[in-house]
């Protein structure tokens, strides 16, 4: 639905909910005018469009200066893009704008289909369509299949973080617990196929990291929070917060032979990571978060790793 209204805006003349849900209709389309007005309202706060309220019924159309968004017009490379944002982003994109993106997805995927199953499209779309099959993520470690998230937990989670609201949650801990909390969200992180709540617990000013498959209950509060200016969730991953068995910040070092190590000369362990060649193997530093997926990775190199030490770090 949100597809057709766009279609039907214009940056020339605005028009109201009631004509919209007509036609709408004309096209096989039937849904409540209050319906329709609520994909508006999702539609104003997410593209360039504009409501206006000087009188009734409201009027909606294309910002003037904005530039419409074709939904007419979508390539096969469009789609190809959609269709992969779908795949790999939609966890952790705000649920609102998910829904207002719903008739985009469903456009790339017509666009694309017939491509890919190769029936009067040239030869030109179907490569382009073939893309999706030769192109993915590949997991680093044992693939596992993502944990079942309650699609409303996930929604009222997703509200709560993009409008700075208070979030009334019910969640079961790793001894499987149940607990209720009243938590500010901060930051959704995906490791692997778990999606992860960065939150801080009512009372508290430091942070914890819930499993949202965990969270069997969640409402957004009418209760706003002014986003805390010492958090930065970019930070809070590279110190290794969201590893389990989270210890204190250390020196590791390390020497490990040049086979299994040459990786750590294209992808260092942190920024300030030193890495001196000693002929067959090197000699590794950095400083890092002490945690068991450290520790578990050290040890997954047997004995291509030896020497190696955690000094703590004063900081």
């Amino acid at each position: 639905m949100a597809l057709e209204i766009m279609r039907e805006l214009s940056p020339v003349k605005a028009i109201d909910s009631a004509t919209l849900m007509q036609r709408l209709e004309a096209k096989g389309i039937k849904r409540s005018q209050r319906s329709v007005q609520r994909t508006l309202g999702m539609l104003v706060e997410h593209f360039d469009i504009e409501c206006d309220t000087r009188s009734k019924p409201y009027g909606y159309r294309w910002r003037t200066q904005s530039k419409e968004f074709s939904v007419r017009s979508l390539s096969e490379s469009d789609s190809l893009m959609l269709l992969l944002a779908e795949q790999h982003l939609k966890n952790l994109m705000p649920t609102q704008m998910l829904k207002a993106m719903e008739g985009f997805f469903e456009q790339a995927h017509r666009k694309v289909a017939p491509a890919i199953a190769s029936l009067s499209e040239d030869e030109a779309t179907r490569l382009s369509a073939q893309w999706l099959d030769k192109v993915r993520i590949v997991s680093a470690t044992q693939p596992l299949l993502p944990p079942r998230i309650d699609e409303a937990v996930l929604e009222a989670v997703s509200s709560a973080l993009y409008a700075n609201k208070w979030l009334n949650i019910d969640y079961r801990n790793q001894t499987q617990q149940a607990k209720s909390a009243y938590v500010m969200p901060l930051g959704i992180a995906q490791q692997g196929v778990r999606l992860y709540l960065v939150c801080r617990f009512e009372g508290y000013d430091n942070e914890r990291t819930l499993a949202i498959n965990r969270i069997t209950a969640a409402t957004v509060s009418t209760k706003a929070f002014e986003r805390p200016a010492d958090f930065d969730l970019d930070k809070y991953d590279e110190d290794g917060r969201f590893a389990s068995s989270e210890g204190p910040r250390v020196q590791l070092s390390f020497k490990i032979r040049k086979k299994a190590g040459l990786h750590l000369t294209e992808s260092p362990l942190s920024k300030d990571q030193t890495i001196e060649d000693c002929g067959d193997h090197y000699a590794v530093s950095a400083p890092l978060q002490d945690t068991l997926r450290l520790r578990q990775w050290l040890q997954g190199f047997g004995g291509d790793v030896w020497d190696t030490a955690m000094q703590p770090v004063h900081e």
